[in-house]
């Protein structure tokens, strides 16, 4: 898998969406992220949209149900030529194995979300009741992902060597939070640049309001792209 950019399409709509991608020439090779927001108001006919353009999704839907559910939901998104898809590694080992199953046959990476980027040690003490530091909870997280056959996580890019070690260097590390330095941080507690994520070992990096909200969203990827790739 080669190290992408990929760019979470968080748009109040489909037309603002469409309006801001037609700034990419149509020979990009694009990596696209759609969440839970836009993928309820418009559905699976947006991704094939989006397909059709030759886009790379990431559908980052953080699926977290019974085994038997999630399996028989992973066998639907199976069919619709998706490159990567979430679930929640706090779903637990047995739930984790039945969408790695419902997706055989299929090219789709199976993402395990450890711990949230709005998610402090603080948030996960006080509020979650979970006793682990935060790194630790992220690294368990990972490796139960690994042995149920997950393909990668989804983490803070500072997690990153301590999964990388408890798991394999072919294990997938996508990172959220990215923010260049002059970027403001958001709701994000998790954050780093692309240039820190780099050389952390990200294998990937997701990037939004950076990129979607400026004024010229194509240079903006570009700049991040630079960065990332040095």
């Amino acid at each position: 898998m080669s190290k992408p950019v990929i760019v979470a399409l968080d748009f109040a709509d489909d037309f603002e969406c469409i309006e801001f991608l037609s700034q990419f020439p149509k020979d990009t090779d694009l990596f696209v992220k759609i969440g839970l927001e836009m993928f309820c108001q418009f559905g699976y006919p947006f991704v094939r949209s989006l397909r059709n353009r030759g886009y790379k999704i990431f559908l980052d839907l953080k699926l977290h149900d019974i085994p038997n559910t999630v399996r028989r939901t992973c066998e639907m998104i199976a069919k619709w030529d998706v490159q990567m898809l979430t679930v929640h590694g706090s779903g637990g080992s047995e739930m984790i194995a039945a969408a790695k199953k419902g997706l055989e046959g299929s090219n789709t990476n199976l993402l395990a979300v450890t711990q949230l980027t709005s998610l402090g040690q603080s948030e996960l003490s006080e509020e979650l009741m979970i006793p682990q530091k935060s790194q630790d909870y992220v690294t368990h997280l990972a490796k139960l992902a690994f042995d149920n056959g997950a393909d990668g996580v989804i983490s803070s890019a500072l997690e990153v060597p301590m999964i990388k070690e408890v798991t394999d260097e072919s294990f997938l590390c996508v990172t959220p939070g990215i923010r260049p330095k002059t970027a403001q941080v958001g709701d994000q507690k998790c954050v780093a640049t692309p240039k820190e994520a780099r050389e952390l070992g990200s294998d990937a990096i997701v990037v939004g309001r950076p990129i979607t909200q400026s004024e010229d969203g194509f240079s903006a990827y570009k700049n991040i792209c630079q960065e990332w790739n040095k």
